[in-house]
């Protein structure tokens, strides 16, 4: 089983033309789609609605900057904290060019820190390209290539 990427994005707009990108790239992967901080840490350990989900961790979390409830840079300073986790690639996928917030997604961790285009076609290349390197071209850790089954 063809582990899912993690969506994070609060922003319907962006959101859709996330998925158009993804859908475009002929990726395999579930897409799995949270809308903000809290949800994204609830799905990664296991609770809440998500604590009935399949074992294992998403080939790739696309998170975005700002978020509510939890934003991104809390989101990835928890990942890289939490055992179980912190080898998951995190691609910051953001509107901001903030030197700050490029240079603490570094200090913390992230793998990739790509500003959405503005222009649609170079959105949707972007995005398909991200997917496909990280879904299909990176090698992932040993043992996290696929779901465990729970017992």
């Amino acid at each position: 089983m063809l582990k899912p990427i993690l969506l994070v994005e609060d922003n319907p707009h962006d959101l859709e033309l996330t998925l158009i990108a993804l859908s475009k790239s002929q990726l395999a992967n579930e897409v799995v789609i949270v809308r903000d901080g809290a949800e994204a840490l609830d799905y990664l350990n296991r609770r809440g609605e998500f604590k009935e989900r399949v074992i294992g961790n998403p080939a790739v979390i696309l998170l975005d900057l700002k978020l509510p409830k939890v934003d991104g840079l809390e989101v990835l300073k928890e990942i890289r904290e939490t055992e179980t986790l912190k080898s998951i690639p995190v691609c910051m996928l953001t509107s901001s060019k903030e030197e700050q917030d490029v240079v603490r997604s570094y200090e913390l961790g992230v793998n990739a820190y790509v500003v959405k285009p503005v222009d649609f076609t170079e959105f949707v290349r972007a995005i398909a390209d991200l997917g496909i390197f990280w879904a299909v071209l990176n090698e992932p850790p040993p043992g996290s290539r696929r779901y465990v089954k729970p017992k």
